[in-house]
């Protein structure tokens, strides 16, 4: 679903990611390095939680024609604006919903307002021109944009000591343009597991589920390698229950066991297996994992969306988080290397 900012009303609620949606602290010991304190060891995580995210700006998810007098045409798309873009302010004013942007174009009286925008790293101005609707009678912009998104997903680990957590293993990305979801604040929610759809060959599956509490925590970041935030009540957990990181070199082809939960039980271990390892670039995809547990395999078919984030444990390290399925083969799907995904924690929580 989206919302044209020509049209008052509440923006879209969307899943976490593309094929795979999808959340997951105690005492921590570091080393120290030259440029921070790396974190060696952590709480694994493999519990579900919910996530309101809304952007700094608006996404420019696309443009549509106006009808107006003479030609149908739209104002956003003849100023040079393009999908992807992050619109953060009309006319030297902040922008901070989509609402907003409809609020301003209606009251331009057709005027040329000033867009201050964001495209790929880059800030642009542009000029636009809003045209009257005929059948609406009211000024125009012909632009899509999207301010907020919502859903679930699994914890990685827990830094007890910050409270801190990552989850999804990957960004938060807008589901049309694929741009990373610029973060203005964010919160986290607990989640009630209601049901599972099984995934199979170019259908993949998903944990059903919705917010049951209050807010929980707040979200720090999000980027590339995973989501990062901080809790207001972390898991019980005894000292016992940490587990050190392992580096990239350490980590072989061969079995490994994932954290998740799929209901009310909690979180379980299930047995899978790296099949393949594929480099350390850190885009989520690092290696591929083929579920191998019987149970996991009956009751989800394999990976689904929900279980992003999902620790993976091999030979008693933590050594990356599911990232991603694989469409024609639900029991497979991508991971992300532990290491690339502390690469980007913020300081304040690790």
């Amino acid at each position: 679903m989206k919302t044209r900012s020509n049209q008052r009303g509440r923006t879209a609620a969307l899943l976490l990611s593309g094929l795979l949606l999808v959340l997951p602290v105690g005492r921590v010991q570091v080393q120290a390095t030259t440029e921070r304190e790396t974190v060696k060891m952590v709480l694994p995580g493999g519990d579900t939680f919910g996530v309101e995210l809304k952007t700094k700006g608006v996404l420019v998810v696309g443009t549509s024609p106006v009808d107006c007098p003479g030609k149908d045409r739209s104002p956003a798309a003849d100023a040079g604006v393009k999908a992807g873009d992050i619109l953060l302010a009309i006319n030297g004013k902040e922008i901070g919903s989509a609402v907003s942007v409809t609020e301003m174009v209606e009251h331009s009286d057709g005027n040329l307002l000033t867009l201050s925008l964001l495209r790929q790293g880059d800030t642009k101005e542009l000029s636009l021109a809003p045209v009257r609707s005929e059948s609406e009678n009211c000024w125009k912009a012909g632009v899509w944009v999207r301010d907020h998104t919502a859903g679930i997903g699994t914890v990685t680990y827990y830094i007890p000591e910050t409270g801190g957590f990552s989850g999804l293993g990957h960004g938060i990305c807008d589901s049309d343009t694929g741009v990373l979801m610029p973060l203005s604040r964010g919160s986290v929610m607990q989640v009630k597991i209601s049901g599972i759809r099984k995934g199979t060959k170019s259908a993949p599956g998903e944990l059903r589920g919705y917010f049951n509490s209050a807010k929980v925590g707040s979200l720090v970041g999000n980027t590339r390698s995973g989501v990062f935030g901080v809790l207001t009540e972390l898991p019980d957990y005894q000292k016992a229950d940490l587990l050190p990181v392992a580096d990239a070199g350490e980590i072989r082809e061969g079995k490994v066991t994932i954290r998740c939960t799929l209901d009310d039980s909690g979180v379980r271990e299930y047995g899978a297996r790296i099949v393949r390892l594929c480099g350390n670039d850190g885009d989520g995809k690092n290696f591929v994992l083929e579920v191998t547990d019987p149970a996991l395999l009956e009751k989800t078919g394999g990976i689904v969306q929900g279980m992003s984030g999902s620790p993976v444990i091999q030979n008693g390290k933590l050594v990356g988080a599911v990232t991603h399925v694989l469409l024609d083969d639900p029991a497979r799907g991508y991971g992300i290397l532990i290491e690339n995904v502390l690469a980007k924690m913020p300081e304040m929580i690790g």
